[in-house]
């Protein structure tokens, strides 16, 4: 029985005094809401203020972003051990990442493998580009993107890790895939991916959420398919009624 997961990503949103309001709006909203695993993703600046706000709840606290050296002269970057320090997740492989920032399935790999020796559970972004989409190419390029984003890490490790399934046209646009279409995706494409590395079993135990666009309106479309097992939320996680109504929807 996979438990359904819904994180936000505040992504460059928020200064400190507003992610503390943010965040108390929250613990009030869906600290209570049970039987979904709930994670949020401030800017790294935000982080050890709200990790003191979420000791004692059940909310889970990720950075968006990570270096995958433990240290070094790496100006502007964060080592795992400093994300490790406040949170127990982190997102790599954002597909803003890779589209603004030059990331490739190999240094999302080398990410990958530092979460897991620093005991941090990533979720690991694939999806593709509206180009790549239009010419029938989602197949080759999510598949691809998983096998070599999860290369080397280990069985038990694996177990950990959650997958959004993002097509990159998708994500702030508001032109958010279909249920149906983002559920043929991980079905057919995303979960053979993982059985190839780790077996049947393992792929359809590992969870993979859908991220693109969602909003309250849409949500119960995506958590009824059978192969999505939450989402990974934009703009509208920063929107207190819109994240709380996500969050219920994904209640099973």
């Amino acid at each position: 029985m996979r438990i359904p997961l819904v994180a936000g990503n505040w992504k460059m949103n928020k200064n400190v005094a507003e992610a503390r309001e943010l965040t108390t709006g929250l613990t009030s909203k869906i600290g209570g809401i049970t039987g979904v695993e709930k994670v949020i993703c401030p800017p790294f600046t935000s982080l050890m203020a709200v990790a003191s706000m979420l000791a004692g709840t059940d909310i889970g606290l990720g950075a968006q972003n990570m270096h995958w050296e433990e240290k070094g002269a790496f100006t502007g970057e964060v080592a795992p051990a400093m994300v490790r320090e406040l949170c127990g997740y982190i997102i790599l492989g954002h597909s803003e990442r890779r589209t603004y920032f030059g990331e490739t399935d190999e240094t999302v790999n080398r990410k990958l493998l530092a979460a897991q020796k620093f005991d941090l559970t990533p979720i690991v972004c694939v999806g593709e580009t509206l180009e790549q989409y239009e010419s029938n190419r989602t197949r080759e390029v999510v598949s691809s993107q998983t096998l070599q984003g999860l290369k080397g890490v280990s069985p038990e490790f694996a177990a950990r890790i959650v997958v959004a399934y993002e097509p990159v046209w998708a994500i702030g646009t508001g032109k958010a895939s279909t249920g149906d279409a983002a559920n043929a995706v991980i079905k057919d494409f995303i979960r053979p991916a993982i059985a190839e590395l780790y077996g049947e079993a393992a792929a359809q135990a590992i969870r993979v959420l859908y991220g693109g666009s969602v909003t309250a309106a849409n949500a119960a479309e995506f958590f009824s398919q059978p192969d999505i097992d939450g989402a990974l939320v934009g703009g509208a996680s920063l929107k207190l009624d819109e994240i709380t109504a996500i969050t219920q929807a994904a209640v099973k």
